[in-house]
């Protein structure tokens, strides 16, 4: 199935089908820059068969209703006293300087503040003159800002970073760092005194020497260990790369641009089997998942996307069709990625698939997927209905329209104003700055997108509303969502390509409640990947996964956040761990940060204010 996928697409005229769409696309925001109005995306939004449309009237009284509570995002970048800059290469000639960019949220002092480690990476030319771009770890000081303590945790210069995401190979309980690069994978394993120690070869990771992307901790075989999945990108040479502009794959709008990934060969992927002892072994190949197509991987992500009880893994392949490996249980998985709808588009198109999130966004209990793309196309919503079935719901969800101008990169579903319906963002920038000269109608910087869960299947745009801070152009990269300053309330890291990062705090709701959860596996799996909870608040139920990796090469909170509206005291709380067990805990109070180690008893964590 995997080796007849691009075939079995319905082929269509994608230049001619992307070139409609972002003409319809970019028109309402021409329109808002000059006026200055708000553009909802739902104003795209085409009723499902055998729905009524909305009058006018009941339409937009609703949108002001949504207006109104739509929670602001205030950049908080200057006082956290993060002076991390990301480095660029202003011509970007190369498509290897400009994808780099993850960022992870990492808690590697056990204290329970969320501290931040941000990829750097060189320009082609100082790799050539032997030259490094340094990474950057920033220690949490509780009040608000950060400390820089790269140099001290040892972390500074793993490789040409790409990414990073967190686990624990060796269940020793504190969280390692698994860093992307071009060039492979490190592992630093985490000390806990603070600092890091490089285990790349002693791990047996040390002969990955691919342009490594996406990476993921998951115990897909059930024995407690985490393995790690490694998704790869172009086979590319620094000594023999493609000369700038000279093919028609170096070409945007008959601008000459980097070349790639298109004309380009690509890099096949890889799958580690935790041996239990400090080591990997490499089991791609007999797994089924080493990828023969040699598709253009950028995002990898663990998940259960059946509830069979068994991981699954969805791997985002720019410009080809996705895969969706079903795990058979026996060390093996199939890809059923075009028989589930998520192989490519509606239209049958496949896509530069990039940044790569999961959530429940309708509270049904299962995962649904949403995956950013290139410009003239548009971020893909796809449902997930049950039995491995996936709709692509992008436009009757209210979110194709809006995200067409734009590249899009790291994005997440996340609940901003604790109302107890995860909301979307995404984050944009292009890859050719030379777009800047071109007058395309786009540009190399771009804002980000904000859209509202209308509690109905449908999203409103509302990115002009939630701040200034949104609307910044800037060129986006990586994204993680976690809650920083233990408010109670999510915030946002963005890691830039160019320059500094930007730090969003999100103002919700003062009246709405919440409630955290930080679990501990026992005896293995002490980090709890994978391990879910379901929140029963009288007729509404809401699933989080605790997961390694995902977004655009960056990692997330490992706790799991909850809002809760008006609801000051839980019904029910299930955690559903990944060997089959369940535990189930009754009226639990709100607004407090929980602790659980698997067979213990829910406590009131006291590392918190």
């Amino acid at each position: 199935m995997r080796g007849s996928q691009t075939k079995a697409a319905p082929k269509v005229n994608r230049r001619w089908l992307r070139s409609l769409f972002f003409c319809a696309a970019i028109v309402p925001w021409v329109a808002m820059l000059l006026k200055g109005a708000p553009v909802s995306a739902n104003s795209s939004a085409v009723p499902a068969s055998g729905q009524q449309a909305k009058s006018p009237a009941k339409d937009a009284t609703e949108k002001r209703a949504a207006v109104a509570q739509v929670p602001q995002l205030v950049d908080l970048t200057p006082s956290t006293r993060i002076s991390f800059q990301h480095l660029s290469s202003p011509e970007q000639k190369y498509i290897v300087e400009s994808m780099s960019g993850g960022v992870a949220l990492i808690d590697y002092d056990g204290d329970g503040w969320l501290d931040i480690y941000f990829t750097n990476a060189p320009s082609v030319s100082m790799t050539l003159e032997g030259k490094k771009a340094k990474s950057a770890l920033y220690h949490n000081n509780h009040d608000g800002t950060f400390t820089d303590v790269t140099d001290k945790a040892g972390v500074g210069y793993p490789c040409w970073a790409m990414g990073a995401a967190v686990g624990d190979y060796n269940n020793d309980g504190r969280p390692d760092l698994i860093v992307s690069c071009f060039g492979g994978v490190v592992l630093y394993r985490n000390n806990g005194d603070g600092t890091f120690t490089d285990v790349t070869k002693a791990a047996g990771l040390g002969k990955d020497t691919g342009w490594a992307t996406g990476v993921a901790f998951g115990d897909y075989d059930g024995d407690g260990n985490s393995d790690l999945f490694v998704a790869h990108y172009v086979d590319l040479d620094l000594n023999d790369l493609p000369t700038f502009g000279s093919r028609k794959t170096c070409q945007y709008h008959e601008i000459a641009v980097q070349c790639g990934p298109r004309g380009l060969k690509g890099f096949p992927d890889t799958l580690y089997h935790n041996n239990g002892d400090g080591t990997f072994s490499e089991v791609a190949k007999q797994a089924g998942v080493d990828d023969s197509n040699r598709f253009f991987g950028l995002g990898a992500v663990w998940s259960d996307f059946d509830n069979d009880g068994k991981l699954d893994l969805f791997v985002a392949n720019d410009g080809e069709p996705n895969y969706l490996y079903r795990n058979l249980g026996n060390g093996r998985f199939q890809d059923v990625a075009l028989d589930a709808g998520v192989a490519v588009s509606e239209e049958g198109v496949e896509q530069a698939n990039m940044g790569l999130a999961l959530g429940d966004y309708l509270h049904t209990g299962w995962m649904s997927i949403l995956i950013t793309h290139f410009s003239e196309e548009y971020a893909t919503l796809y449902r997930n209905d049950g039995g491995l079935n996936f709709t692509d719901v992008s436009h009757t969800a209210g979110i194709a329209r809006a995200t067409a101008p734009f590249v899009g990169w790291g994005d997440a579903f996340l609940d901003l104003d604790n109302s107890g319906w995860l909301d979307i963002i995404m984050v944009n920038g292009h890859v050719y700055p030379q777009v800047d000269d071109a007058k395309t109608g786009t540009a190399y910087r771009e804002p980000k997108l904000i859209f509202q869960n209308q509690r109905d299947g449908t999203f409103t745009n509302v990115s002009t509303q939630t701040g200034s801070a949104v609307t910044v152009p800037q060129v986006s990269r990586g994204l993680a969502v976690g809650d920083l300053f233990n408010k109670g309330r999510l915030d946002i890291v963005v890691e830039n390509l160019t320059g500094a990062p930007m730090i969003l705090e999100a103002k919700s709701n003062p009246a709405h409640h919440w409630v955290s959860f930080e679990l501990e596996g026992n005896p293995a799996n002490r980090l709890a990947l994978n391990a879910r909870i379901r929140v029963t608040t009288g007729k509404l139920q809401q699933l989080e996964e605790v997961r390694s990796g995902g977004s655009y090469l960056s990692q997330s909170d490992l706790r799991l956040h909850f809002g809760l509206d008006d609801v000051a005291r839980i019904d029910k709380v299930e955690v559903l761990w990944p060997n089959g067990n369940a535990q189930v805990f009754q009226d639990v109070a709100a607004d407090r940060f929980y602790h659980l180690r698997q067979g213990g008893v829910l406590v009131q964590s006291n590392r918190y204010p």
